[in-house]
């Protein structure tokens, strides 16, 4: 389980792939390797990975076939930085909301808009998604926990970002045609899916 709350922007120290799998080797800080072990679950850009390797400053994940084809991770190369976070720990704050880092798949940064003290990303998405993407709403993007401002009839969303959002995430060096993880809202996928379940079941012929 993880908050949508980043706690390091870090670099892809290298990357070697092989048939059906990807191996990621990041570098991590004292700070993010305190009481870290091989097992432990990571959120790299929103996803869910399983440290298999620590040597000293430098962590490997392994991400399978399907993950590379759902998410971004496929993409990345060495030189490359990406947003962590750490599992969360019983007692600690939520600041975000609960995140699994099960990214739903992939949306496209379709305009930025920047003006003093505002920065508004603009994201296209595969148009089943949008019942489930709300005005007021969570989503977390790249792992990221962020309140969508407004969606669009072709099928999209925008977000606002803060100074700080932007100082503490990749988010900044992002260009209109990027990729992007995201995890839908659990909660609000439940209700809806539910609700459509019982729909069907109950009035119709």
């Amino acid at each position: 389980m993880y908050t949508g709350i980043v706690q390091r922007v870090t670099d892809i120290v290298a990357v070697d792939k092989k048939t059906g799998l990807n191996t990621l080797v990041i570098n991590f800080d004292d700070t993010l390797l305190n009481n870290l072990t091989i097992g432990a679950s990571v959120a790299v850009d929103g996803v869910c990975l399983t440290v298999t390797t620590i040597d000293n400053n430098k962590v490997s994940f392994d991400v399978m076939q399907e993950t590379l084809n759902k998410t971004t991770l496929g993409l990345l190369n060495a030189g490359d930085n990406v947003n962590i976070e750490r599992s969360a720990k019983q007692g600690d704050e939520i600041g975000g909301h609960i995140l699994s880092g099960h990214v739903e798949g992939t949306a496209v940064i379709s305009q930025i808009k920047e003006s003093e003290n505002n920065y508004m990303l603009y994201f296209a998405c595969p148009a089943e998604w949008m019942k489930y993407i709300l005005p007021k709403g969570f989503i977390a993007i790249n792992g990221a926990s962020l309140t969508i401002i407004d969606t669009h009839a072709t099928g999209g969303f925008n977000v606002s970002l803060i100074p700080e959002t932007l100082r503490a995430t990749t988010f900044k060096s992002k260009q209109i045609g990027d990729t992007v993880n995201i995890e839908i809202e659990c909660q609000t996928k439940v209700i809806v899916t539910t609700v459509e379940r019982y729909l069907q079941e109950h009035y119709t012929q």
